[in-house]
């Protein structure tokens, strides 16, 4: 296929994307109506279900298979991290150094880390009633663990954060979701249906399936991001090449004192 009939090919493809986007906006609700037909029907079916938070009940209920998507793109970039930035026999693993801490970034990042887990932990367990969920309370937990790489140092980090037993716990969250579905099968019912009992409304065991999914999705989400930025740290803070140059500029606190080059 030559170069000018592929371009016509794509402008083809793009008019005709621009033509059906257009129609499929022409008969929307206007913004600002009291029409909402999409609205109503997913906020009368987060109701049915007895859970409160109507974003939980579209994420983990309504379109839970489309969840299922998000979590897995998450799920494979973090497979793929892993994989591209393992270490190889020509790097080198140096112990990071100790860092100078200025007391009141110490003082501070040690009272802000239990607060900032606790709050992470709550808006997973409370996905289903408020706002939030296992996505955004996902990454508040592990942002959490890394004040202690503010207020302490690199070293005081690894020794809360065993980056093995955080990618099983990954792939536990991933596989957590796909069980839950599965066990709708077994019930009869649709791949992902909501198919436990709904609860009391407005309680932590309301929405039937709905708190074990997004329980699921923390899981997932935490310990993902947690791997993720142990393998770019890693990288940063504690592997070299194997020629000596020290490339990595960073020191066991991340403040570029060239501290990674320690040992050579």
């Amino acid at each position: 296929m030559s170069s000018r009939l592929r371009l016509w090919v794509l402008a083809v493809g793009g008019l005709g994307v621009a033509v059906l986007f257009v129609l499929a906006c022409s008969d929307l609700p206007a913004f600002g109506g009291l029409w909402h037909p999409y609205g109503d029907r997913a906020v009368h079916a987060a109701l049915a279900r007895h859970t409160a938070n109507t974003v939980s009940s579209v994420n983990f209920d309504q379109r839970a298979f489309d969840t299922l998507g998000e979590e897995s793109i998450l799920f494979g970039s973090v497979v793929g991290t892993v994989v591209l930035l393992r270490q190889t026999r020509d790097e080198d693993r140096q112990p990071p150094e100790p860092a100078t801490v200025a007391p009141p970034v110490r003082r501070y990042a040690l009272i802000a880390l239990p607060v900032t887990l606790l709050i992470g932990l709550y808006v997973i367990a409370h996905g289903q009633l408020s706002p939030g969920g296992g996505f955004q309370g996902g990454v508040v937990v592990a942002t959490s663990l890394h004040l202690l790489y503010i207020a302490v140092d690199y070293r005081a980090l690894e020794r809360i954060r065993p980056v093995g037993l955080y990618e099983v716990a990954d792939a536990a969250g991933e596989a957590a979701y796909l069980l839950v579905g599965v066990a709708a099968l077994v019930t009869g019912a649709a791949f992902l249906t909501n198919f436990l009992p709904y609860g009391t409304f407005n309680t932590l065991s309301s929405g039937g399936t709905v708190p074990l999914l997004n329980a699921a999705i923390g899981v997932e989400v935490a310990c993902g991001v947690v791997v993720l930025l142990a393998r770019f740290l890693d990288q940063a803070v504690e592997i070299e090449s194997g020629d000596g140059d020290g490339s990595g500029d960073g020191d066991g606190n991340g403040n570029g004192n060239d501290e990674a080059e320690a040992g050579t």
